[in-house]
Parts: C-alpha cells; sequence; structure tokens
C-alpha cells in the first residue's frame, strides 16, 4: 500500500510558495490545513483517501470568519488542487469536495478567478457526466457556487451546461425524478443568470433558454413526490432567475404572449401559500384594449418636483435586489424572524373583520367565485375557500393546536411561502421597470382592486396581500410594486371622471378608472388603520403619495382627499422617523396636487389641534398663536404686524407646524429611527426638516392667500435655514425662498384675481427682501463651494417684486446686480444659466431699464454666455437677449429720446452678429434669438442704418430670418420668426424697398392659412398684432 508522500512542488510543476506568516487567530487552521492539502499527491491508496476524507472534514468543520484573514486566491489554489487530488468517479470523495466547494465559497465570500473557475468547472461537469446520481444535488451546489457571479466567465461551458442536450437542461426538467436536483439545477441557472456591473452578459439565445425554462417551472404543478419545501424553493430559484435576467441582462419582453405568460405566473406566485386563498390562473394574462395613451410622461414643470429632492430615510432602491453571496448554497435553515412572521393581531377582530361602513375598515373578504372574463387582463380566477375573518387571524403559540415540533414545522413552511411571495413581487417589480407604462397599464386590472359590485366578491389584487397577508415583508414588498404602478401614471389616470352619476347600458372606461382610484384609497387607509409594523406603514403612507400626486381630484367627487388628510394627520406624532417624514411626504403631495383646491383649502383651515394628538409624540407641540413672535428678536415682526393685508384668510395649522419642525428644538428623544439626526443635534433630524421645507414650498407655490399670513415667519425660517452648516438645508430654503418670491409676483400680475386690499403690502414685500439681503443670501450666492446652492439662490434672488426691488435701500439694489454681474463668470454651468436667466428678469424691472450703463454690462455678460458649450447655458442667454432687446422697444416710445442716443452703436453690432449666429443653433436657443432679431431690427435708428458697417448686418440679419420661416422647425419658432419679420417692417428707417425676396416671402405667406401668415398679414394691414411673441420660457 503506497502511502501519502510530501512533495516539494504542487502537481502541474508549479512551485509552492513560501508560507505567508498568517495574522494572529484568524487564518491559522485554514492555513495549516492548506499546507497539508498542498504537500499531498495524487494516490488511490485506501490510505491516501482516508487522509484526503479527513483533511476536507477538518476544513469545513474550521470556524471562519467572513474573509477572516483568508485571501481569495489562496481559496481558489486550495479547492483546484482538492479537485486534482479526487477522481471524477470517486462517488464520496467526489460529494465530499464538492461540499468543500460549496462551503468555502459561501462562508468566506469568495469568487473564484477566472483561470482557476475554467478548471473547477470542467472537473464538476466531469464530475455531474461520471458519477452515480446521489452525488448530483453535491455537485450542483458546488457549480452555483463556482458559477455565481461569474456568468461572464463561463461561456465556454454554457453548451455543455445550456445547450438543446445541455446538463442543466435535463436536469432541471419536469420529468427529473429526484426534485431536489431539480432544485439545484435551476439554483444553477439562477447564479449563471447573475450579473455583474462592467462584465459581458450572457448572449441572447441563452438568455432566451433559461428564461423559458424558468418560465416552465414557474408554471408546472408540485409534483406528488416533492415536499413544499423543496418546492418552494425551486419557486425562489425560477424567480431570482427570471429577475437577474430582467435587471442585469436588460432583457425586454416585447411579445404579448411572452410577457403575458410571465405576468400570470407572477400573479399565482404573489399569492403561493396565503392562508385562506388559493387561485387559479389562465396560461397567460391578456391586456385590457386602452383607449388612446400617450404613455410619455407629462411635461414636468419648470421648477422640480418634490419627489427630485425629496429627503429619504433608509430608502430603498426599488427592485435592484443587491445579490448576496450568502445565497450561493441556499441556506436551506434560515427562516424569516418571527417579527416578519406574525404582525401584531389588530384589536378587536382581526385584520379582516374591519368593515366599511367605519374609517377603521378593510374590504369585504370574500373571494369564493371571482368573474370569468376571457379577454380580459384579469383572467379566470378561482378562489378555494371563502376568506373568513378566522382564516386570517394570527395564531399564536399557545392558540395552536399543533404540537411544538408540528408547530415549528408550520412556521417554517409559513416563512417559505412568505419568501416565494416576496421573491414573486420583487420579480414583478423587475418587469415594471423593463416594460413600457402605456404596456403595463393594459393589465391594470389584473393587479389593482376595482370596488365590487353589490353582492360580488372583491377580485384578489396587490390590496389582497397588503390586507391580508400575514408577513409585514411582503405586505411591504405588495406597497412598493403597487407604488411602482403608480408612479408616472398621471396621464393614465386623468381620464377618471366620477364627478356625475352614469346611467349609462355601459359603464366607461373614466368611470372604471375612477372606481378604482376610490378603491384604492379605500383600502390603503385600511391598511394604514391596521398595520402595527413601522417599516410596512411607511411604505403605505408613501404609496398613498403616489395615489395622491397621480389622481385627477378635480375630476373626481369630493372627500377622498379630506379621508386622507384626517387619517394621516395622528402619524406625524409618530416615533418613528420614517413614518413622519413619509407623513409629511404624503402632505406635501396633497397640497400640490392640483392647487388650489377647495377641498384642501378647508382642510388647512382646520383647527391645529383637530387629529393631532397622539401618545407616541415625537413631534414639536403647537403653541398658542403668538408662539412665533415670542421667540422672534428684531423690529420686523411688529412692523408686519400694521402691515399685514386685510381680510387675511384664517391661520393654517400645517404652516405652523413645518416651521416649528424646522426651527424648534425637539421636545424628546425619539426612537432608533432617528439615527439619520447628527449626534446631539437638538433639532429634528435633517429628514424631517427638509421634508417640512418642501411642504412649505408647496403651500407657498398652490396656496400663497393662506402662506403669506406667515410672510415675515417664513423670511426667519430661510435665514436660519440658509444661515446653518448643512448644504441641502441651505438649498431647500433658497428654494422655499424662490416660491415665496414667485408667490408675491405673481398676486402684482395684471391678470392676478387677488383684489388689491388682499395682497401682501410692497411696503412689507420691501422689509421681507432687506431681511434676506441682511442675512446669509449673499453668503450663498458667494459660496463657490456649493454651486447648487448659488444656482439655487440666483433663481431666488431673480424672483424678487420689481416694484419691491425699486424701494430697496440703493445699496442694497447695487449688492444684487453686482453679484449677478459677476457670477456669469462663473465656471460652473449651472451658475451660469442661473445667472444669464436672473439677467434677463432684472433687464426688465422699470426701475433699471433705463439705466443705459446697466443694460450695457447686462448685454454684454449675456452676449458672452451665448458663446458658451452648454446648451443650457446658450438657451437662458437666449431667452435673457430677447427680454434685453424687449427693453430696448419699450424704451424707444418714451418721449425723451436720451436712451437710443446714448446706447453704444458697437454694441448693437455685436448683438446682431451673436443673434444671427444663435439662429443658427438649436431650437431651444433659435425661438429666442430670431425674437431677439426682430426687436434690434425694429430699434435700430437712422443714425446707425446710414452706416455702412450696418447695411451687411442687416442684410445678414434679414436673410436668417427668412431662411428660419422657411426650414422646418419647430412652430413655435418659425412664429416668432414672423413675428420678427412683422417688426422690422415697423421699422420705416430700414430701406426694405429693394428686398424683393422679402416682399416675395411676404406675398406667399398671406396666400397660406396656417398660423405662421397672421402676424406679418396683421403687420402689413398696420393692425395691432394678435398675440405676442412665444418665448422659450428658461
Amino acid at each position: 500500500m503506497a502511502a501519502v508522500q510530501v512533495a516539494g512542488s504542487l502537481p502541474g510543476g508549479q512551485q509552492r510558495q513560501a508560507p505567508r506568516e498568517p495574522p494572529p487567530e484568524q487564518g491559522n487552521g485554514f492555513r495549516c490545513l492548506s499546507a497539508r492539502l498542498r504537500a499531498l499527491r495524487p494516490d488511490d491508496s485506501s490510505s491516501a483517501r482516508t487522509e484526503i476524507h479527513l483533511l476536507f472534514d477538518q476544513l469545513i468543520s474550521e470556524n471562519y470568519s467572513e474573509g477572516g484573514g483568508v485571501a481569495p486566491e489562496d481559496v481558489s489554489t486550495l479547492l483546484v488542487q482538492a479537485c486534482r487530488l479526487v477522481p471524477p468517479n470517486q462517488n464520496h470523495l467526489v460529494s465530499k469536495v464538492s461540499q468543500l466547494i460549496h462551503h468555502l465559497l459561501n462562508r468566506l465570500q469568495v469568487i473564484v478567478d477566472e483561470q482557476n473557475l475554467d478548471f473547477l468547472l470542467a472537473y464538476t461537469i466531469s464530475a455531474i457526466q461520471q458519477c452515480s446520481s446521489w452525488t448530483h444535488v453535491e455537485v450542483l451546489q458546488a457549480l452555483a457556487a463556482l458559477v455565481y457571479c461569474n456568468g461572464s466567465k463561463c461561456q465556454k461551458y454554457l453548451p455543455d451546461l445550456l445547450g438543446k442536450s445541455g446538463l442543466l437542461m435535463k436536469l432541471s426538467d419536469s420529468s427529473q425524478s429526484d426534485p431536489e436536483v431539480r432544485r439545484a439545477a435551476v439554483h444553477c441557472m439562477a447564479n449563471l443568470c447573475l450579473s455583474v456591473p462592467g462584465q459581458p452578459y450572457l448572449e441572447e439565445p441563452y438568455q432566451n433558454i433559461c428564461f423559458q425554462a424558468f418560465l416552465t417551472t414557474l408554471q408546472s404543478p408540485k409534483s406528488s413526490d416533492m415536499d413544499d419545501i423543496t418546492f418552494c424553493m425551486l419557486l425562489q430559484n425560477a424567480l431570482k432567475g427570471i429577475q437577474s435576467l430582467l435587471n442585469g441582462g436588460k432583457m425586454k419582453l416585447t411579445q404579448t404572449d411572452e410577457l403575458g405568460a410571465l405576468l400570470a405566473v407572477l400573479k399565482k406566485s404573489m399569492f403561493h401559500g396565503l392562508p385562506g386563498l388559493s387561485i387559479e390562473m389562465p396560461t397567460v394574462l391578456y391586456p385590457t384594449p386602452l383607449p388612446q395613451y400617450d404613455g410619455r410622461p407629462p411635461d414636468k414643470p419648470q421648477q422640480s418636483e418634490s419627489s427630485a429632492s425629496r429627503p429619504t430615510v433608509n430608502r430603498k432602491k426599488k427592485s435592484k435586489v443587491k445579490p448576496k453571496k450568502t445565497q450561493q448554497g441556499e441556506d436551506e435553515e434560515e427562516e424569516e424572524p418571527s417579527g416578519e412572521r406574525e404582525a401584531a393581531s389588530v384589536t378587536g377582530s382581526g385584520r379582516a373583520n374591519l368593515r366599511e361602513g367605519s374609517p377603521q375598515c378593510p374590504p369585504s373578504a370574500g373571494v369564493q367565485s371571482l368573474p370569468f372574463n376571457g379577454s380580459g387582463a384579469a383572467g379566470k380566477e378561482r378562489a378555494s375557500s371563502p376568506l373568513s375573518s378566522s382564516s386570517w387571524k394570527r395564531v399564536s403559540s399557545s392558540e395552536s393546536d399543533y404540537s411544538d415540533a408540528e408547530g415549528g414545522m408550520q412556521s417554517k413552511m409559513r416563512s417559505y411561502q412568505a419568501k416565494v411571495r416576496q421573491g414573486a413581487l420583487a420579480c414583478f417589480l423587475s418587469t415594471i421597470k423593463s416594460i413600457e407604462k402605456k404596456v403595463l397599464y393594459g393589465y391594470w386590472s389584473a393587479f389593482v382592486p376595482d370596488t365590487p359590485e353589490l353582492g360580488s366578491p372583491q377580485s384578489v389584487s396587490l390590496m389582497t396581500l397588503t390586507l391580508k397577508d400575514p408577513s409585514p415583508k411582503t405586505r411591504a414588498c405588495a406597497l412598493q410594486v403597487l407604488s411602482a404602478i403608480l408612479e408616472g401614471s398621471k396621464q393614465f389616470l386623468s381620464v377618471a371622471e366620477d364627478t356625475s352619476d352614469h346611467r349609462r347600458a355601459f359603464t366607461p372606461f373614466s368611470v372604471m378608472i375612477a372606481s378604482s382610484i376610490r378603491e384604492l384609497h379605500r383600502c390603503l387607509l385600511l391598511a394604514l388603520v391596521a398595520e402595527s409594523s413601522s417599516q410596512t406603514l411607511t411604505q403605505i403612507i408613501k404609496c398613498l403619495a403616489n395615489l395622491v400626486s397621480n389622481s385627477p381630484y378635480n375630476r373626481l367627487k369630493l372627500s377622498l382627499l379630506t379621508k386622507v388628510w384626517n387619517q394621516i394627520k395622528p402619524y406625524l406624532r409618530h416615533r418613528d422617523v420614517n413614518v413622519r417624514v413619509s407623513s409629511l411626504t404624503l402632505l406635501g403631495a396633497v397640497v400640490s396636487t392640483h392647487a388650489p383646491l377647495p377641498e384642501v383649502q378647508l382642510l388647512l383651515q382646520q383647527p391645529c389641534s383637530s387629529g393631532l394628538s397622539n401618545s407616541n409624540s415625537a413631534t414639536p407641540h403647537l403653541s398658542p398663536a403668538d408662539w412665533w413672535k415670542k421667540g422672534s428678536s428684531g423690529p420686523f415682526l411688529e412692523e408686519a404686524s400694521v402691515s399685514s393685508p386685510k381680510g387675511s384668510s384664517e391661520p393654517c395649522w400645517l404652516i405652523r407646524l413645518c416651521i416649528s419642525i424646522v426651527v424648534l428644538p425637539k421636545e424628546d428623544s425619539c426612537s432608533g429611527g432617528d439615527a439619520a439626526s447628527a449626534a446631539g443635534s437638538t433639532y429634528e433630524p435633517s429628514p424631517m426638516r427638509l421634508e417640512a421645507l418642501q411642504v412649505l414650498a408647496h403651500l407657498a407655490r398652490g396656496y400663497f392667500s393662506m402662506a403669506q399670513v406667515y410672510l415675515m415667519e417664513l423670511g426667519e425660517v430661510i435665514c436660519k435655514c440658509m444661515g446653518e452648516a448643512d448644504p441641502s438645508i441651505q438649498l431647500h430654503g433658497a428654494k422655499l425662498l424662490e416660491e415665496v418670491g414667485t408667490g408675491l409676483i405673481q398676486q402684482y400680475k395684471r391678470d392676478s384675481s387677488v383684489a388689491p386690499d388682499q395682497r401682501v403690502p410692497v411696503t412689507l414685500v420691501v422689509m421681507f427682501w432687506t431681511m434676506m439681503l441682511n442675512g446669509p443670501l449673499p453668503r450663498a450666492l458667494q459660496n463657490s463651494e456649493h454651486p447648487t446652492l448659488q444656482a439655487s439662490a440666483c433663481d431666488a434672488l431673480s424672483s424678487i417684486l420689481p416694484a419691491a426691488f425699486s424701494s430697496l435701500p440703493s445699496d442694497r439694489q447695487i449688492l444684487c446686480i453686482t453679484l449677478l454681474l459677476g457670477l456669469n463668470d462663473s465656471k460652473n454651468r449651472l451658475v451660469k444659466a442661473a445667472t444669464s436667466r436672473a439677467l434677463g428678469v432684472y433687464v426688465l424691472f422699470p426701475c433699471l431699464r433705463q439705466d443705459v450703463i446697466f443694460v450695457a454690462d447686462t448685454a454684454n455678460a449675456i452676449l458672452m454666455s451665448l458663446q458658451d458649450k452648454s446648451l443650457n447655458v446658450r438657451a437662458k442667454a437666449a431667452w435673457s437677449l430677447g427680454n434685453l432687446t424687449d427693453t430696448l422697444i419699450v424704451n424707444m416710445e418714451t418721449p425723451d429720446p436720451s436712451f437710443q442716443e446714448e446706447f453704444s452703436g458697437l454694441l448693437l453690432l455685436k448683438m446682431l452678429r451673436s443673434a444671427i449666429e444663435a439662429s443658427k443653433d438649436k431650437d431651444k436657443v433659435k425661438s429666442n434669438a430670431v425674437r431677439a432679431l426682430g426687436n434690434l431690427l425694429h430699434f435700430l435708428q437712422p443714425s446707425h442704418i446710414q452706416k455702412p458697417r450696418f447695411a451687411e448686418i442687416i442684410e445678414e440679419s434679414l436673410q436668417a430670418l427668412i431662411s428660419t420661416v422657411l426650414t422646418e422647425a419647430a412652430m413655435k419658432v418659425r412664429w416668432n420668426a414672423c413675428y420678427a419679420l412683422g417688426n422690422v417692417f415697423k421699422n420705416p428707417a430700414l430701406p426694405l424697398g429693394k428686398r424683393a425676396p422679402l416682399f416675395s416671402l411676404v406675398d406667399g405667406l398671406l396666400g397660406q392659412h396656417t398660423p405662421v401668415c397672421i402676424v406679418i398679414k396683421d403687420v402689413r394691414h398696420k393692425e395691432q398684432p394678435r398675440g405676442p411673441p412665444r418665448p422659450t420660457t428658461p
């Protein structure tokens, strides 16, 4: 019998490296065992096999900490050596080495390098082909660990694994007799589909092969020889595989049958093991035909929506599940924690016993017989038994009829079933991201509830899981999916209408959507009352905020927002900061949707104490009515009380609450959710304060008549925020200032519906802006370390009321102008664009437009910005140039000709040249460039026109306008070009009689019956033009 020999070199001639000095206490055992293993040579003797067995057992039983002092390359080298010592036909040793591969890679979180992977893959494939079937589970587990995050490096072996007669295809087939082998094979395929950012992905043919295999697995019923837990794990692996294909592989589901088949199995898996419910689904879900619907999102307003800058606490990226290495071995013993399995029961008779009559009411739970609609998205769904209230009650261990062992098995089963539902929901989330919204909304009725007909059962939907699932984690997943469906649905939901009673032989589509919106409100409010998990509660409120943001309340019956408003108010005092933040987000959505709404106006005027009491209070309490003035220092508030507008509306409790959150110290410590706040901070956590500032900005934008009562208080809040060290707080303070300034400007517009005695007096506006300019606003404008803050401060400075600017002290006026002209030289494009726009606003101010020096300085700054590489900067500069030339025309109409005489002809020449160049730019720039050209040609004086150097530039300007009219540009560009040509005819000093092309163009346009010729026709007949030019608002 040959003894195990010790060699000085490894097989293959590779010299052993000198053992490195291991770190103390970590990796010593591994290194000793690894050295012993590397010293062995292949030997078929029984003693050698015994020695190898013992070494493998010791390596498996070693206590490894995660990556504890063991280098990944050492692990890969050891595994290669282990496989070289074991022939692939030795069943027991192959089983042991497979366990070693699986254990080490999974425990130490190691991704095998490409060179060693090539050898190990060849070995495991050979082992499956040569060894007995009883070893296949262990070998497949080892293979799954090897290909984890290594799919791009396995191209060489894909035909052997995924080809028509590939190993994984055969072993994962439903005809496979061993259920564990089938599960392990599907697990391997799922790990092969897992992508790594920056690495190539599976080729499309193999993606389709895997997708069909996963889909077939999900469609196949449980075989009689497969236990429930194995079946759950099989479904989990198939769902993970599809999710990986959709996320990393960017697989597109373009075929209706393919998408419908996936949605059918996902809906079935979403309810897998849900107590008291078993649904049967058709093989394919088909979309419901929708009316003409443009899937493009609606145009966003100029100012960013709150969602763009909305703060989050522990916000997860939807559906992008970060792969965990611990899933290599698919830890079968890992169970959902008890807190995840059993939520606290609702007082009374549990979740399912809440009835529709009261505000704490869930929908009727019966799902005995669901209507069959062959062409609809819902398809054929049947419940095996009614959802009686008793079937949904949480069962504690003391109430269980099972023995301890049976109870533990039942608990484990519920945990695995919940993981299947969570996997299906995560996969659905990835599916939503991979298809267009207009395609998704064809399946709306399959996943979103509708108000049931009288006496009819409630259809199963995502809300069924939200209201009935015993696992808080699953409920949260269902809410995430529902939020993803609702996100961006404003255009789809805008068709909803139920303001009048429809008595027709059919139900219009608009009424169906309105009914669905009402049911969503009802179910989400029921879930809000019944929920006890803070994490799931946060998801419910976020989902409600998404629903509120996208619902057309101006076309729906009243009371929906009132119910939301009244039920969310107590949660503003919840101990969990995430719940409080999301509650403010929801209130922000309410006050920003279709503002101003009369229903919301009434809600804002409710007494401040209504619905806010809560024993879990962690938010600063509202003090009596003079709460703010007591804490204020300075003369502004005393003067403001004298200057406030007459007949102001009732104080707004929400504004007072938000101000208190931002500026007042918190009264008591919060729960662990407040970890987001800075250590030792006396204020509310930063996300809470940021969300409160967002709500204040929404109120200033949509309900300024209420916000104006707190004008000086808001000024103090803005100064405090912009003076803090946190840039995000400063930025939100600047955005709030911009909204308040814009609200003041809107009140003084000519077409404003606000009565003069209801407007904020100009004297009070002057006091407000004096406070701003004496505060931290100038410092924010000069804070070059935070260009986003600088740009936002520029936007805020441009929102000053013109009448108030003229009443400011002269040094404050000079400060504003100096800062803006200086910032125009900024290297940051964001700042430069904001500055160009602000200068374009200031040049229209009555007190500045006749200042030749200011207009000339502004013109030079704008001309410099027109040369910038950034399209955004050039677009803002072109808009400002158009405004500046509007100012030139206004100055022409004044009796005093001094402005025209003093304005530099050389500067006019430069402006004409820049405008001609800009007219050749993109449409965003061109539309305002032609507007400026028309104004400049109108402004030219006889003294300019007589100079030879102007003759050529005038000709080029006319040619630029003519070519713009004749090109296939956007209608607003051609409209402005026609209007500019009309302005040309207003200047009698221009020698137009010799321009035959110009008149032939005009005659040609006059013969057309299109909007393009209207302006020229009006000017030709010396009539007042029918409409102003259309500047592109920056």
